[in-house]
């Protein structure tokens, strides 16, 4: 029976997708998983085959499962992971039980926030950055650095989206800033780099024998609640060749770097007065949407073509279509406990909307957005027009109302 594990899942989002691409391919899935709540929702994961609960970050109780799948008869064509911090892990497993053409040091190289910036330093791609220890002395490194670089970004190399990353405006930010994430990760580094300004960039690439493909280019909407949050993504359907010359000739140096030959990556860049500026680099395809915005514009699914790379297939990033996608996160102003949306069918009814998702259930309680994962669902649409998409998730989100009963 030929076999796909996989290692940790988000209900829905691309870890999700990929397993039902793998599915689609008719490929027996498997899902390792430390959450055990899967279990008791186990009829909502029809495309998961075998569900497997596992301490997830004991890579010796890994190494058990897959050897007992392989006892049953099964036979491992690929161990592949959509989640950070295991991308990495499932890479390293893929190499002992059936290695193929991905190797697990340039991803895990990747992961590794502080070991990106030293591998990058002399790429002009890296901004100015420092690292705390926590090992040194925090009142004598806050007055080493120069203040006239504030503000800064302040991020723990551990993190995977926004709830790690702080903005320090001043120097009382900074030190707090740096005791919150000390606190948080005590035995980590704390990342510094400069606040970069200028219209951010989302990269979907995947490197195949060597040659790097850009699958997509996505304009980022940034709105600082009291963390960044990504409220939109706009795929760009048909960049300006110079534009994109430039940014191809970036990614390729920054893959170089790592020496990358196969594998898929996101990369998250500003364009600083006209040079680019990487924010950091993640070995997998962008979560939440993403897979689904690629989709809506080229018809290509990312996720089942990553499956196929990892299978040492080539993949087909022929674009089926070529239209502009956009997808505006919802989030909301306020806490408390939600009682119902409305609107939905209303929303999904506009022409141009691809698709309208809602993430919360009843009786969740909801905030304001501290990290990614407090957004709300999204409005996905696509047109030939890059504001026309825009347009319409804006009018077709007035038909949207989240109820909630205040904490308060």
């Amino acid at each position: 029976m030929k076999t796909i594990v996989f290692i940790e899942t988000n209900k829905s989002g691309s870890s999700r997708e990929a397993i039902q691409a793998a599915e689609r391919l008719g490929f027996f899935t498997v899902l390792l998983t430390n959450k055990r709540r899967f279990i008791d929702q186990r009829t909502e994961f029809p495309d998961v085959h075998q569900m497997i609960v596992v301490e997830i970050f004991d890579y010796d109780q890994l190494r058990k499962k897959i050897t007992k799948l392989i006892k049953q008869g099964k036979q491992i064509k690929g161990i592949l992971s959509f989640i950070d911090p295991f991308v990495h892990v499932a890479a390293s497993l893929s190499e002992e039980f059936c290695p193929g053409v991905v190797s697990a040091v340039p991803i895990k190289k990747m992961e590794d926030k502080v070991l990106t910036r030293e591998i990058l330093k002399d790429l002009p791609i890296t901004p100015r950055y420092a690292i705390y220890s926590p090992n040194q002395s925090l009142e004598g490194f806050i007055n080493k650095i120069n203040k006239k670089f504030l503000p800064l970004i302040v991020k723990s190399p551990l993190s995977s989206g926004s709830k790690d990353v702080l903005l320090a405006n001043d120097e009382y930010q900074l030190k707090h800033s740096m005791q919150f994430l000390l606190g948080k990760y005590e035995k980590y580094p704390v990342l510094l780099e400069e606040f970069l300004t200028g219209p951010q960039y989302l990269i979907e690439a995947l490197v195949h024998n060597g040659n790097v493909h850009i699958v997509a280019i996505i304009e980022q909407e940034i709105t600082f609640f009291q963390r960044f949050i990504v409220t939109g993504y706009c795929l760009l359907a048909d960049p300006d060749r110079d534009f994109y010359n430039k940014l191809y000739e970036t990614v390729s140096s920054v893959l170089q770097a790592f020496e990358m030959k196969n594998g898929a990556c996101h990369l998250e860049m500003r364009l600083v007065q006209g040079e680019w500026k990487l924010i950091e680099i993640n070995p997998r395809i962008s979560g939440g949407a993403m897979n689904q915005i690629i989709e809506a514009a080229y018809g290509i699914n990312l996720v089942e073509e990553t499956i196929q790379l990892f299978l040492g297939n080539k993949p087909r990033l022929i674009k089926k279509h070529n239209k502009y996608a956009y997808a505006h996160y919802l989030t909301i102003n306020s806490k408390g406990k939600l009682l119902k949306v409305t609107g939905k069918k209303r929303c999904s009814q506009y022409p141009g909307v691809e698709k309208v998702y809602i993430k919360p259930r009843k009786g969740q309680i909801l905030r304001p957005p501290l990290s990614m994962g407090d957004r709300c669902g999204y409005i996905l649409t696509s047109s030939d027009d890059k504001e026309e998409a825009k347009r319409i998730a804006m009018e077709a989100k007035r038909e949207l109302r989240f109820f909630l009963e205040d904490l308060e």
